[in-house]
């Protein structure tokens, strides 16, 4: 509900802004110049890239001696999409595969890891990219805003107005577990909570390491993986970014590959519904203060973006409905 509220908040402020002066105006000419041709190419390499994601899943799945057939997998895949962009609870996409991919195998742990290794390996080479054209071709140029400073400082005197909150929060915690503690009931019930979260996180424990050991036992597939990622977003960005000139928008590519990787990773925040506003006016602040785009134009690109993640939803809306990523629909494949 929190994040439903937070995507109406934003498009609310982002409806009073384009009415302001001649925002409107602008931000429809921006739109009304792109190529057709362009934004049906950039829809059609994101779909592509979907199917090498799942690829990339389907590899780490393999390296943990989990064979379920590649179209499963990009039925999966294609489902968590479509629950990352419309679906307001809070069961993301990862949570879906995850629920899905272990009811396909006895290796329900090791199941639930590749996914969360596939997320990892993604962020990773999100910002491996990132870095890269930043500092190959943006360092020292545009507007530098002085992030850092600040939120450390904010940050460190946000904990010391509140820190009598905390103190007694932490005290009143203590108590509570003091007073159950005093009861031979409740001294029961700690200890079988205890037992319970040391039985599972032994095995979970050891269970991660026997992954980790295989994982590091087959460095290829997360190198592979790593090589698709890095292929497949470079291919999406691109997809943008001739969108993007189709508009008008005359900004160098490397701004692309930058901003829209830092993007992918503020959009995983869970605050919003697959990224909603945070994406849309990360892109816009990005593109205004460093590539001097204007804010209209920025906002044309951004949403342009949404617009096509949503479209790209739409296998797994079919695929959930149909119910073709259930457990017994895999033998089909």
């Amino acid at each position: 509900m929190l994040r439903l509220t937070f995507v109406i908040c934003g498009l609310a402020w982002a409806v009073i802004w384009l009415t302001r002066q001649q925002r409107w105006h602008d931000f429809k000419n921006v739109l009304l110049q792109m190529n057709p041709v362009a934004f049906i190419a950039s829809l059609a390499l994101f779909i592509i890239s979907m199917f090498i994601v799942a690829l990339r899943w389907w590899l780490l799945l393999r390296t943990q001696g989990i064979f379920i057939p590649y179209r499963a997998a990009v039925k999966l895949y294609f489902l968590g999409w479509f629950y990352n962009n419309f679906m307001p609870s809070s069961v993301g996409g990862d949570l879906v595969r995850i629920y899905y991919v272990a009811k396909h195998t006895h290796k329900k742990f090791e199941a639930g890891l590749s996914v969360l290794v596939d997320r990892t390996v993604g962020l990773l080479s999100t910002l491996i990219i990132a870095a890269f054209f930043y500092f190959l071709f943006l360092r020292g140029k545009g507007r530098v805003l002085p992030i850092e400073r600040q939120t450390g400082g904010d940050l460190l005197d946000s904990v010391s107005r509140h820190s009598p909150v905390i103190f007694w929060s932490l005290a009143a915690a203590g108590l509570i577990l003091a007073v159950i503690a005093c009861s031979s009931r409740g001294r029961k019930v700690l200890r079988k909570i205890v037992s319970f979260f040391y039985a599972h996180g032994r095995t979970s424990i050891t269970k991660s390491i026997k992954a980790a050991r295989l994982y590091c036992a087959g460095p290829l597939a997360l190198l592979e993986a790593f090589g698709l990622t890095v292929f497949l977003q470079l291919m999406v960005i691109t997809g943008f970014w001739i969108v993007g000139k189709s508009m008008g928008i005359h900004a160098h590519a490397a701004y692309y590959y930058t901003f829209f990787t830092i993007v992918w990773v503020l959009a995983a925040v869970p605050v919003s519904i697959g990224g909603a506003v945070v994406a849309e006016v990360s892109i816009v602040q990005l593109f205004a203060a460093f590539a001097g785009v204007a804010p209209e134009a920025g906002l044309a690109i951004a949403l342009t973006q949404r617009i096509v993640w949503m479209l790209a939803s739409i296998p797994g809306a079919v695929i959930h409905i149909s119910g073709a990523h259930l457990p017994e629909n895999f033998s089909h494949d």
